[in-house]
């Protein structure tokens, strides 16, 4: 048992599972759309599951799917053949729904008739809802108590709610006939003739055109779907030599347009929900990552996702949500027993490493040149979280972030890898908290450089110099206690007893990213990252295959993580390591190709040699909100693109073009204009940069704090 956020719990949703996501909720079914409560299938709403079964039946047999297509990503259209004919090859009749997503359901069931003769059928769905939270589909515990449909009116049907909080179910069927769990059709069909009829399925007391939408597309595009094409319109947009990396590179985008999410009260703050379908709501890491890399696409993300943090930062002490003063919160929920597992509330802090990520992701938006005028309480807020690593985060002085939980209930590892058995030593033993993580520390001393840098952004010098006296000894700190000399890498970890945890992980590849790494020892773990025990040949594997807890199919043990490997490869061309980090680049890009263009949140870590394809994780989240940035950031790595708009410097210096060839990046948003990058044979061009700005066609100097004339 992990605590309350048993993330290798989760079961398959099985294979050919559909997926439709509009904000916070979302839907998950079988191939022909039909969704069972035994699976983790049904329809979500603010992390509870209103529908749990529906099943479409034509004179009492399922449909058998033939394909499905998403025109947007809150709609899905299944195409099926009705049950054979007694006596006849084929079936005249073919079925198809149509889909919508949002607060509810609707749907829209056709029946296309070749028959040249006429056809009387019984339609029926079988709806339940068992309004299960969502950590109780997840873990496979949610008790079946479904509840019958009663009419209210005429074509107008409800179903109660047993679970405290929730207003229950509208059903709107018209021409029907309900009994029990089902609502019956009878479709009379001429030769060659249509069958159509709608059923809306909405929370009670809500407005189903206001939250799933318009019946017709004949009528103007509803809420979800304009904000959609909205956005699409204003993201850049990719010509790419290579195909199947355009493709990858397009799909992305469009998964993360599809997982934003918005508060009513504020709507001009977008945030990304971390993924479908376990985890369509706001997460600190997940979020603040995410938005790092898709920084090119759209930094608005990134803003929306500081400011939403900043509102929810830890104010007090509470052990049971592990509530600090300045400590960004791990996760909010909303279902309706949630709060049961997060000690009380809706919101869970317990997490290392999304509180100096914070200071990061708000450095980063400086460095991009989209940090507002009015960032004052932004700024205040980095201030608090680094309060909270120096006040809480380093629990013993010993200049170093450690985690230990403070309840029975809250997450054993605090990290990115927050499974139960997440960090191990080489032999596989459990480490033992308090957790000091080799990349928690990079962190914090990349959360020390922005904010020297964003103290010299504003004439403070003093503030400059003390971040980056800060920096430099957190640096020297870590290469002496966390560098294993014997081994060739840095320990993951150092336990409760201050011995380096010493497991061969990916974690210290965040250490690349971050600088926080000594020159002199680079190259060693650059190797190490490469190696056969740690590169499948898709990518970097979470432990190394020599390691004593290693299982290629384990959830954090050996598995291949899109994000980590993004993170990993920007590390490695960070220190000059570029076969290195093209060779990871090329290997995920290869990956997508085989998952129809979207990375998942993660794959299993067997050798390419041992099997053609990526063997998938039977839980994996998709679309996931880091994995679909990943290809973002991959593209980013291989452009060598890295502005510092505090100093008026932009470096370019792309290494792509033996590999992926010619690439045009149009409308990327950059301090406030949009620009062009070309890459060709004929050179790189960067069109459109601001007129003080300079453009330098070299890798960029690892970043420190500026020195020199202070910005006015």
């Amino acid at each position: 048992m992990t605590g309350w956020n048993t993330d290798t719990l989760a079961g398959t949703a099985g294979a050919g599972a559909l997926t439709i996501v509009e904000g916070t909720s979302f839907c998950v079914s079988g191939p022909n759309g039909d969704m069972v409560p035994e699976l983790p299938h049904g329809a979500f709403h603010r992390d509870t599951r209103v529908v749990s079964r529906l099943t479409l039946l034509v004179d009492g047999a399922t449909v058998e799917p033939l394909s499905a297509m998403t025109p947007h990503p809150d709609r899905v259209v299944m195409v099926g053949r009705a049950g054979h004919i007694p006596g006849r090859a084929d079936t005249p009749l073919l079925v198809e729904r149509d889909r919508r997503i949002g607060a509810g359901l609707r749907e829209q069931i056709t029946l296309r008739s070749y028959s040249r003769d006429a056809m009387t059928v019984r339609v029926e769905l079988v709806l339940e809802a068992d309004f299960a939270d969502i950590f109780e589909v997840k873990e496979g515990r949610a008790a079946r108590r479904p509840q019958a449909l009663r009419e209210f009116e005429p074509g107008r049907y409800g179903i109660a709610s047993r679970a405290g909080g929730h207003p229950g179910l509208m059903v709107t069927a018209e021409g029907a006939e309900v009994a029990g769990d089902r609502i019956r059709f009878d479709g009379v069909l001429e030769p060659r003739g249509t069958w159509s009829r709608r059923v809306l399925v909405t929370p009670r007391g809500d407005d189903a055109t206001a939250t799933i939408g318009p019946d017709s597309e004949a009528h103007s595009a509803d809420q979800p779907t304009r904000r959609f094409l909205a956005w699409q319109s204003a993201t850049p947009t990719s010509s790419l030599q290579d195909d199947a990396m355009e493709r990858v590179i397009r799909q992305s985008q469009r998964d993360l347009g599809a997982l934003r999410i918005f508060d009513p009260a504020h709507p001009d703050r977008p945030v990304i929900a971390a993924g479908v379908p376990w985890f369509m709501a706001l997460f600190g890491r997940d979020s603040l990552l995410t938005s790092w890399m898709a920084l090119p696409l759209d930094p608005s993300l990134a803003l929306g996702t500081l400011q939403t943090l900043a509102a929810l930062q830890g104010s007090r002490e509470v052990a049971s949500s592990e509530e600090q003063p300045g400590r960004i919160l791990h996760e909010v929920r909303l279902g309706a027993t949630t709060n049961l597992a997060l000690g009380g509330g809706s919101v869970y802090y317990g997490t290392a490493d999304a509180t100096p990520l914070y200071v990061v992701v708000l450095g980063e938006l400086a460095r991009w040149g989209a940090l507002p005028d009015d960032a004052d309480d932004l700024f205040e807020a980095a201030d608090r979280a680094l309060g909270w690593v120096d006040a809480y985060g380093d629990r013993d002085g010993d200049g170093f972030v450690e985690y230990g939980r403070l309840n029975d209930h809250g997450l054993v590892n605090q990290g990115w890898k927050d499974s139960w058995d997440g960090i191990n030593f080489a032999d596989g033993t459990l480490a033992q908290a308090p957790i000091a993580l080799c990349e928690v520390q990079g962190y914090v001393y990349a959360a020390f450089i922005a904010r020297g840098t964003l103290a010299w952004m504003r004439g403070d010098a003093d503030g400059a110099a003390h971040w980056s006296e800060r920096a430099a000894a957190l640096k020297r700190a870590f290469n002496e206690k966390f560098w294993l000399p014997d081994r060739g890498w840095f320990a993951v970890a150092l336990d409760r007893d201050k011995r380096p945890v010493d497991a061969c992980a990916s974690n210290m590849g965040h250490c690349l990213w971050s600088g926080i790494v000594d020159d002199d020892k680079a190259a060693a773990v650059a190797e190490r990252l490469l190696s056969p025990e740690m590169f499948s040949g898709w990518g970097v594997r979470t432990l190394a295959s020599d390691m004593g807890a290693y299982n290629p199919a384990s959830y954090h043990n050996g598995s291949v993580w899109p994000h980590d490997n993004a993170i990993i490869a920007a590390g490695l061309m960070r220190y000059g390591f570029v076969e290195e980090a093209k060779r990871i680049v090329a290997g995920l890009f290869e990956a997508a190709a085989h998952y129809g263009g979207r990375l998942p949140e993660l794959f299993c870590g067997f050798d390419r040699a041992q099997y053609p394809e990526p063997v998938a994780y039977p839980a994996s989240c998709s679309p996931q909100a880091w994995a679909a940035a990943t290809p973002l950031s991959l593209l980013r790595t291989t452009l060598r693109f890295d502005p510092s708009m505090p100093t008026r410097d932009v470096w370019v210096a792309p290494t792509s073009l033996g590999d992926f060839g010619d690439i045009h990046l149009r409308n990327v948003p950059f301090a406030g204009k949009r620009i062009s990058i070309d890459t060709s044979r004929n050179g790189t061009k960067v069109m459109g940069l601001p007129a003080d700005v300079t453009l330098h066609h070299e890798p960029s100097p690892l970043a420190t704090v500026p020195t020199g004339r202070i910005a006015s």
